[in-house]
């Protein structure tokens, strides 16, 4: 008889996944690409290899962390032994916009278009990890009263844990790493200030004084990402959460992003999410802010 390895927890109304917990042996889930509409951390206990995250790939090896944002594609090669834990969660079972004040973990470990979606971990680092996991598993394998919420708050732990890895990593990073190009600096200021304006590489160039093929290829050595795709990330960003947090209309929201055709917002929107923007809210939320 072979141990359960999977745990999943239904919406009682919607009927839809809440929350999952997966221990694998293989990389044969992650082979086809995987777009989920919820938050997905995979727990590297085993294995190295290659990982693509939207259009970019990375390495990862053991005592690593990989996060996916919701509708973000991702797929796992590995190269020989692969063993970890996987963890999924719906924004309805919990909502890291709501709840950002308790645990910051929306632009660290989800929603950082910046970083790679990646976290190395000290040996205590991931046994702390792994002993919430156990405490989550446990927890699914014996329901009982309030079982909902012992599971939000065993997530909010772990979440809590892996973004102040993350967010001392930084620290370091950015302590050790004086020679980075103050250019980096001045370019994610002027996206966060002007992407609801400004869509194109060449007004960035322009803003920073810089020949639009310089600045693209700094945003590639530096981000893993053309500067095109950086840009379109953040927007796509902005989008979801309005589309999950709000009743605006889709024209209404494509109008505060600065695009004057909702048609060419919705393709501008299902090429770098995969779905529609009415599919996404219908399938991630709807007003939930406001209906709560």
């Amino acid at each position: 008889m072979t141990a359960q390895t999977a745990f999943t927890l239904i919406n009682p109304q919607t009927k839809a996944l809440a929350f999952h917990l997966y221990a694998f042996e293989d990389d044969s889930y992650f082979e086809k690409l995987k777009n989920y509409n919820y938050y997905s951390m995979i727990l590297v206990t085993a294995g190295r290899g290659k990982f693509r995250a939207d259009l970019s790939e990375y390495s990862f090896e053991s005592n690593n962390l990989l996060s996916f944002s919701i509708y973000q594609p991702f797929m796992i090669r590995a190269e020989g032994a692969f063993k970890g834990i996987l963890i999924n969660f719906h924004p309805d079972f919990f909502c890291i916009h709501k709840h950002r004040e308790e645990v910051a973990c929306n632009g660290v470990l989800f929603n950082n278009i910046y970083e790679n979606p990646l976290i190395r971990l000290e040996d205590a680092e991931m046994s702390l990890l792994l002993a919430i996991a156990d405490s989550l598993k446990t927890e699914m394998q014996n329901p009982a009263v309030a079982q909902y919420e012992l599971l939000i708050s065993y997530l909010k732990i772990f979440l809590i844990n892996a973004s102040r890895v993350k967010i001392n990593q930084h620290l370091v990073r950015e302590f050790e790493n004086e020679k980075e190009p103050f250019i980096l600096k001045t370019l994610k200021d002027a996206i966060e200030e002007h992407f609801k304006t400004k869509h194109s590489p060449g007004e960035y160039a322009d803003l920073l004084n810089i020949s639009t093929k310089a600045l693209n290829r700094i945003s590639k050595n530096h981000f893993n990402k053309t500067l095109t795709s950086l840009i379109a990330d953040r927007i796509i960003i902005e989008a979801k959460r309005e589309l999950y947090l709000t009743s605006k209309s889709v024209k209404a929201i494509a109008y505060e992003l600065g695009f004057v055709d909702e048609f060419y917002f919705s393709r501008f929107f299902k090429n770098n999410a995969a779905v529609s923007p009415q599919i996404y809210r219908d399938t991630v939320g709807f007003a939930r802010g406001m209906a709560e």
